[in-house]
């Protein structure tokens, strides 16, 4: 009875147009966007697949780096080979099993790059099956490439790559130096290292309304730690282009990094995963891109570069399988690796490239 005196009176009371005062105010309404959104792109080098490889099973080779690649927002490799279908071979004329890939985009790849010097391996035939591939990934698992296309129409949607997360596009231009087989056709199109053409392609993504532009050039003399006078001045080109990043590949070592007029710019990741053991070319480097945008001021921005180490251990070294991990969850854990030598020559190899490029343990 009292509870519905009180709910008349109260009725009553609003009906009359009196004003209420409740006891405990109302908490303030959330705001329904939180007040900047993050971004994260990581990038790795050389993803390789040698003759030797070909003997193991490929669903080990990354399988302790996978979940950083998962956990990204967006994870992009270069993917140095074409998949022509059987036989299978390694270097010098690479064809993958098709398999390769759909392991790549389980591991957590989002982003494809064909624009380096093997995708022609198998010519004009093999990249257009390497084409229908991707496509079908595509189609099946929602990956995207870039670097090399099978008409006008698909050049037109993947270069530039325009990619949309949380409010911001983001650009990815992809390009190479050339092929080991010489001559380029038309068509299948791979995108090669001349300016007019990158220059239209960054143009074209600001033009689509892209917040960042990444360039990721396949450039540079092989083996070398430090970077060559072609690939600065190409580097010093891209930044009066407009670039937010530059992030290259091909040389199968990591080579030195800097920064242009506020411009990040790594040049040589290394191999991702490979057979090679030569000197150097076992350590690599995973580069993470950070993008922010305030939702009240519509800025955006690029956070500082994040480079992690990484190492690629050979067959009965670590484990009985290629295994690539990253060096700092690794340390000082010797027992673990089947061969301790490859341990010691993993920290060795570190502290000399460290110093030669002088990025940072």
């Amino acid at each position: 009875m009292r509870k519905g005196l009180c709910c008349l009176l109260l009725y009553m009371t609003l009906a009359a147009g009196a004003r209420v005062v409740l006891e405990r105010p109302l908490p303030p309404a959330r705001a329904l966007l939180p007040e900047q959104d993050t971004v994260s792109m990581v990038i790795i080098g050389d993803v390789m697949m040698h003759a030797r490889q070909l003997q193991y099973d490929h669903r080990e080779f990354l399988r302790l780096v996978a979940p950083r690649l998962q956990e990204a927002d967006l994870a992009v490799a270069n993917m140095e080979f074409p998949m022509a279908g059987p036989p299978y071979t390694g270097y010098p004329a690479f064809s993958t099993p098709d398999e390769y890939a759909a392991y790549l985009a389980d591991c957590g790849v989002d982003v494809f790059l064909l624009g380096n010097n093997h995708v022609l391996d198998r010519e004009a035939a093999g990249l257009r099956r390497t084409l229908r591939v991707y496509d079908e990934l595509q189609q099946t698992r929602g990956t995207r490439y870039t670097g090399a296309a099978a008409d006008p129409e698909a050049l037109k949607k993947n270069h530039p790559l325009v990619i949309f997360r949380r409010g911001m596009r983001i650009a990815l231009v992809n390009f190479t130096y050339g092929t080991n087989n010489g001559g380029v056709p038309d068509w299948p199109h791979i995108n090669l290292m001349h300016r007019d053409e990158v220059r239209t392609a960054i143009e074209e993504a600001r033009a689509a309304g892209a917040d960042f532009v990444v360039a990721l050039p396949h450039w540079g003399e092989e083996y070398q730690l430090r970077h060559s006078r072609s690939q600065e001045d190409w580097a010093r080109w891209l930044v009066s282009c407009g670039v937010d990043a530059i992030v290259g590949s091909h040389p199968h070592v990591v080579q030195d990094s800097t920064h242009i007029d506020g411009v990040p710019v790594f040049y040589s990741l290394g191999n991702a995963v490979s057979n090679m053991s030569a000197r150097n070319t076992q350590l690599e480097l995973a580069v993470t891109l950070r993008f922010v945008r305030n939702n009240r001021t519509r800025e955006v921005r690029l956070l500082e570069p994040e480079a992690e180490w990484m190492w690629c251990s050979l067959p009965g070294h670590f484990s009985d399988n290629y295994t690539t991990l990253f060096i700092e969850e690794w340390t000082g854990r010797q027992s673990d690796w089947s061969i301790p030598k490859d341990y010691d020559n993993m920290l060795e190899t570190l502290r000399r490239v460290s110093a030669a490029t002088g990025i940072g343990l």
